[in-house]
């Protein structure tokens, strides 16, 4: 989980392989109006979210699964939790400045730079109860994946 640059699918892809799970991007479960929304510039409401964070939560339901999907506040994850109660979640967080580099450097994505600031205001960081594992996007993504596979491999 993060905001959009923090790395979820670069991340979660190989975090998926190194725990030997199918992996799926989350933007490909979005409703096309919500990519269309988020393309042109404009976030996401709480009502666009909710039928995305089904999906999300249906496909999380059915079978062990590494899923890249923004979750960004405590309502979303918990909607998420209602659907698969064992879900782990691994928050990728980093600096502003680098989230947005990482944005400008993408020429593929639909998700424009302008969006970041709002995807920063919406996140709520996870409680201590949530038992959320953090993760510096500073760092390699083959350091976070050992380290969260180190982790999640804990009870």
């Amino acid at each position: 989980m993060g905001v959009s640059g923090s790395g979820k699918s670069t991340v979660g892809a190989a975090l998926a392989a190194a725990l030997g799970l199918p992996f799926v991007d989350g933007d490909a479960l979005h409703p096309a109006a919500n990519v269309a929304k988020m393309a042109a510039g404009i976030p996401l409401t709480d009502d666009d979210r909710w039928p995305w964070l089904d999906a999300v939560g249906e496909r999380l339901a059915a079978s062990p699964v590494v899923i890249a999907c923004s979750a960004l506040r405590r309502v979303y994850r918990d909607r998420l939790r209602s659907a698969a109660p064992g879900i782990r979640f691994v928050l990728l967080d980093g600096s502003r400045e680098l989230l947005a580099e990482r944005m400008g450097a993408r020429a593929d994505h639909f998700m424009p730079t302008a969006l970041l600031d709002s995807q920063l205001a919406t996140l709520e960081r996870p409680d201590a109860d949530e038992r959320v594992r953090v993760y510096d996007v500073a760092e390699a993504p083959a350091a976070i994946v050992a380290a969260a596979v180190r982790e999640l491999e804990q009870p």
